[in-house]
């Protein structure tokens, strides 16, 4: 069995490669080590042909791998499931971030031994898992503007300390602070929300900010899902937090859901910011589509 480690030292809960590389082997796999700058400068950048091509190249210097393996927290995993799917090989995931909703999204092991564990077994199957792209940029999770990356802005202090609690902190902060957006969406071409909105949130798994999820979503529907919340007083925020803490926020009544191929936002700022998958980014313009066929994830 034939690894290659794409690790990112700088996720939340990260060990060292090192020792990542050595639980990979416990059973006598071969196991390269790179680093996930390496293939992408800040970790999660959009990869062109030539950088995919040289990313590939890398991980593939002891002999094309039989699987990915990406180390870190949900921000790392695009880059390399965008990388795995175009290498046509699975990708299996060591969750170390701070969140890690996707492997919880997946019912993936969350411990570290469990995790390499599985990423290193010969018999462990694989499920097709979607890959999502805001412009050409890959996301497994969300991609979410509002209140959202006021929050993201305002946890970032206090991950290191309090772990997932950090994005229930940053929600409370942003909820306080944060004023709505001025906001169209399309869905395949029409229009299907235009007005003021606390937040924008276009899902793939749907889950996002340590254990909230916007509910509703498919794995396998071959389709995003976006769901809005229309501005309205402050203090109707806490009951937006509970849906999405229990998974049902898509079904509060005010909520605006649907489905579709391609979603484009326009908002009424000069740069708009997205959090994607806890990563902040400008994304202009906004236009939010699936990666074709996904991408295989190694599970129990």
């Amino acid at each position: 069995m034939r690894l290659a480690l794409v690790a990112n030292p700088r996720s939340g809960t990260a060990p060292d490669p090192g020792r990542l590389a050595a639980l990979l082997r416990a059973d006598g796999a071969q196991v390269s080590v790179t680093a996930i700058a390496d293939l992408a400068r800040d970790g999660n950048a959009v990869l062109d042909a030539a950088g995919m091509a040289a990313a590939a190249q890398m991980l593939s210097i002891r002999g094309v791998p039989d699987r990915i393996v990406v180390a870190g927290g949900d921000g790392s995993i695009g880059v390399t499931a965008l990388l795995a799917a175009e290498m046509s090989v699975p990708l299996a995931i060591v969750a170390v971030g701070t969140a890690n909703d996707f492997a919880r999204a997946q019912d993936l092991p969350l411990k570290l031994e469990a995790a390499c564990s599985l990423a290193r077994d010969p018999g462990a199957t694989t499920r097709r898992a979607e890959l999502a792209l805001a412009g050409e940029r890959p996301f497994v999770n969300t991609a979410t503007a509002g209140l959202s990356v006021q929050a993201a802005r305002a946890a970032r202090p206090y991950k290191a300390r309090l772990g997932p609690l950090a994005y229930t902190v940053g929600a409370l902060k942003a909820a306080v602070t944060a004023s709505p957006l001025t906001c169209g969406v399309r869905c395949d071409g029409r229009e299907c929300y235009t007005g003021r909105a606390w937040q924008i949130i276009v899902a793939a798994t749907g889950a996002f900010g340590g254990g909230s999820e916007i509910g509703q979503t498919s794995r396998h529907d071959g389709l995003l899902d976006v769901a809005i919340i229309p501005a309205g007083p402050r203090l109707e925020l806490p009951r937006r937090a509970w849906g999405m803490r229990r998974g049902r926020l898509s079904t509060q009544p005010d909520v605006t859901h649907h489905r579709a191929a391609k979603i484009e936002t326009d908002i009424d700022e000069p740069h708009t910011t997205f959090n994607i998958d806890g990563e902040l980014s400008r994304c202009q313009p906004a236009q939010f589509t699936l990666h074709p066929g996904g991408f295989d994830v190694v599970v129990a």
